[in-house]
């Protein structure tokens, strides 16, 4: 049997809830700078220009639109895109994670409360579980739901329709999803790290919702800080407001805003504390030889995971780590940026695919 709080609209946690559109139109968010409309959404225009299109036929033939999956890590805009999916279709938007779907019955409770044409928006969707997947495939092609009633020889299979809907999974582990369930998605795309230039005007508005002062040359400053990621050009901008409103007089110029950069750990280049720890450590305590991602992650005191999913994809971006057969070297411009002079051969020459015999 499925758990009562799956069974409950109004029982809204981490895991599940189910949000509603307010007399705008708009799907609310808690803090107030998501943007609610493609037209408000800045960066990604490849895959803006693909949702205008797909959405905009589904309206028109008064469908659900079909499958979505957003991939790229975190805080690109993958949750967003789910929320203004919903927004421009004017439906609900119904949102679970991958781990938290624990039987098929914890699914089933989700889809059969599902209204025509709503969004179901499953987050890091690709740690779902095999059973789950075998019964999300009826639901997303044919959208029927195979149920099993008892056990043994006793049990017995009926199949229920759903009313259409949209499933949107977002996944930072876009290799770790299974080739059927991929498959079944009309669009599968990659949100890429935004422009300074983008990032600059998420900057300005989230500013304007939030009722800040601040120049463009500090605007630009947080952007270039940011790490091509929205999400942490929203949070430096909070906290140098908190700067601003402290020790100043709450006008964000660009001398503030270096001052409340530098006073939370955030770089010329956006690294924080973690991911100059990681520079260090293989420049310094490991010599610049090659490291393995564990050895890696241990030395900082950090999940595997989150050295390679948050921290690395940014440091190789900017040219300060590379991913080698034998592990993960520093450039000479790790070493440059720590201050550190960079030795001739930081590998010695050896750091080949097939050594010399």
């Amino acid at each position: 049997m499925a758990r009562d709080e799956l069974l409950d609209a109004s029982a809204v946690d981490e895991d599940f809830e189910v949000e509603g559109i307010d007399n705008d139109g708009l799907v609310a968010d808690h803090a107030g700078l998501r943007p609610s409309s493609l037209d408000d959404f800045v960066g990604q225009p490849e895959l803006k220009r693909h949702l205008q299109i797909i959405l905009g036929a589904a309206r028109n033939r008064n469908e659900a639109a079909d499958h979505l999956m957003f991939a790229g890590p975190p805080g690109l805009g993958k949750t967003t895109l789910a929320h203004i999916v919903a927004a421009e279709m004017q439906t609900q938007i119904h949102t679970a994670s991958g781990p938290s779907l624990e039987r098929a019955g914890d699914l089933a409770a989700i889809l059969t409360k599902l209204s025509p044409g709503d969004v179901l928006f499953i987050d890091e969707i690709h740690r779902l579980s095999k059973q789950i997947e075998e019964v999300l495939y009826p639901a997303m092609e044919d959208f029927e739901l195979d149920i099993i009633l008892g056990k043994g020889p006793a049990a017995r299979s009926i199949r229920l329709e759903i009313p259409p809907f949209t499933l949107v999974g977002a996944t930072t582990r876009i290799g770790l999803i299974t080739g059927p369930l991929r498959d079944r998605f009309g669009e599968v795309a990659r949100l890429d790290f935004y422009q300074v230039a983008d990032l600059q005007l998420i900057v300005n508005r989230a500013a304007g919702i939030l009722g800040v002062e601040l120049d463009d040359a500090a605007a630009h400053e947080i952007a270039l800080r940011s790490r091509g990621t929205p999400r942490i050009a929203n949070r430096l901008l909070r906290r140098v407001r908190d700067v601003a409103e402290t020790d100043y007089d709450g006008v964000i110029t660009h001398e503030v805003a270096n001052v409340g950069l530098e006073l939370f750990g955030v770089d010329a280049l956006g690294l924080n504390k973690v991911d100059r720890g990681i520079l260090s450590a293989l420049c310094d305590r490991f010599g610049g030889q090659p490291v393995g991602l564990s050895t890696l992650a241990i030395s900082v005191s950090e999940p595997t995971e989150t050295v390679e999913d948050v921290h690395e994809p940014f440091l190789i971006q900017q040219g300060l780590l590379m991913r080698t057969p034998r592990g993960r070297v520093p450039t000479p411009a790790a070493w440059i940026h720590l201050g550190l002079a960079p030795p001739i051969d930081t590998n010695d020459g050896q750091d080949r695919l097939f050594p010399p015999g």
